[in-house]
């Protein structure tokens, strides 16, 4: 009885381990396709930006020049470097997602 509830409790976790892996291709049928693929491109910029703050490095931030793309990636960028809660890859990658869909206008995903 103990081995299979053992087996079960890590089947369980294999699977959550497996979901919460990187989302599949995006369709561009799908009507965020665009904008979902803006924020993925985010969010990996604020991981970039939490690993060059954690090593010490200066602030690398993107010329403005009037898009919305620069200018939500550098308020992101900033605010990381200027937060202290922000101490995990894990935290930048989920602030910079929530970040973006904010300022974007779209409802948050769930994962």
């Amino acid at each position: 009885m103990k081995r299979l509830a053992l087996s079960l409790m890590s089947a369980l976790v294999a699977s959550g381990a497996i979901a919460h892996g990187h989302p599949g291709p995006i369709d561009d049928s799908m009507p965020d396709a665009q904008r979902i693929r803006f924020c993925e491109r985010v969010r990996d910029h604020a991981l970039q930006a939490f690993y060059n703050r954690d090593k010490g490095r200066l602030m690398k931030l993107f010329d403005e020049d009037g898009s919305d793309g620069a200018r939500i990636t550098n308020h992101i960028i900033r605010r990381i470097y200027e937060e202290p809660q922000i101490s995990s890859p894990k935290k930048a990658e989920t602030f910079g997602r929530a970040t973006c869909n904010e300022m974007m206008g779209a409802k948050p995903v769930s994962e």
